[in-house]
């Protein structure tokens, strides 16, 4: 079996796949934070590819950090100085070859994810 790794990002607030998202990927390595990967979600929340692909895929700890105070300000969500929620580092790890696919559900005052499939 090969591993990757995908998201779907969904905007519970507005009922919408969030389109325009900044999402970042790095590997963690103790103290160490390599950038592997800057993708934008699509029409439909997700990424147009894999974040993280077969051929650079590696059991280890990752974080995906999805920026959301920069998306809620494009979608014309009313502003706050500062955002309730700007930038969500999800920290998470790979133990063994297979999809990981990790959503997540955003709001402007909450969010959610889990391992999807």
């Amino acid at each position: 079996m090969t591993g990757y790794l995908t998201t779907h990002v969904l905007d519970t607030a507005r009922g919408c796949p969030a389109e325009g998202l900044k999402i970042e990927l790095f590997r963690i390595d103790g103290t160490t934070r390599t950038p592997l990967n800057t993708l934008i979600t699509n029409a439909d929340g997700r990424t147009d590819e894999q974040i993280l692909p077969t051929a650079a895929f590696e059991t280890g700890t990752y974080e995906l950090v999805f920026h959301a105070g920069d998306y809620l300000d494009a979608t014309g969500t009313p502003p706050e100085d500062p955002r309730f929620l700007d930038v969500i580092p999800l920290r998470f790890g790979m133990s063994a070859p297979a999809h990981y696919h990790v959503p997540l559900l955003l709001s402007p005052f909450g969010y959610s994810t889990y391992r999807g499939s």
